[in-house]
C-alpha cells in the first residue's frame, strides 16, 4: 500500500462513498475499484490520506473524458467541485484522511441533499451514493 496521500477533486470524495463497481471505462472502474476498494475501504482504510486537488486526480487518470489536466466535461465538474468543497469544508492542498472526509460527510451533507448538490452528475439519478450516504448516517445512530 502506497504512503503517497491519494489526489482527489472535492467531488470524488462523494463519489468514492457510493462507489460501487461501475464507471466510465474498464479502465476508468478498475482503478476506481482499486484506489476504493483496494484503499479506502481495505481494513485500515480509514487512515488513507487523502490530499485536495483542484484538477485532473488519482480518480481521473485512466477516464476516456480526461484531457491533460482537464475533463472534456470541466464546466460542470467545476460547479460540482465547487459546490463540494463549500459542502465539505475543503480547501486546496488540504491532506485529510478518509476516516475524517467520511466525518465531514456525515457532519455536512444529510441524507436527501444529493439531488441539489450532485446537481447534474449523471450518476447521480441512479441512487447509489444516495443509499450511501443514508448508510453512513446510519452506522452513527
Amino acid at each position: 500500500m502506497s504512503d503517497q496521500p491519494v489526489r482527489y477533486r472535492p467531488h470524488h470524495f462523494l463519489c468514492s462513498l457510493g462507489f460501487e463497481g461501475k464507471g466510465y471505462s474498464d479502465d476508468f472502474t478498475a482503478n476506481m475499484t482499486a484506489i476504493v476498494m483496494g484503499r479506502l475501504r481495505a481494513d485500515g482504510g480509514d487512515e488513507t490520506k487523502i490530499e485536495v486537488t483542484g484538477a485532473t486526480d488519482d480518480i481521473c487518470a485512466p477516464c476516456p473524458k480526461r484531457r491533460g489536466r482537464l475533463c472534456t466535461n470541466e464546466p460542470k465538474i467545476k460547479v460540482l467541485d465547487r459546490a463540494h468543497a463549500a459542502a465539505l469544508k475543503l480547501a486546496p492542498r488540504e491532506q485529510l484522511t478518509w476516516g475524517e472526509a467520511k466525518a465531514r460527510i456525515r457532519d455536512n451533507v444529510p441524507p436527501g441533499s444529493l439531488k441539489t448538490l450532485c446537481q447534474g452528475c449523471e450518476w447521480e439519478p441512479y441512487g447509489m451514493c444516495e443509499a450511501a450516504l443514508e448508510r453512513l448516517h446510519e452506522d452513527q445512530t
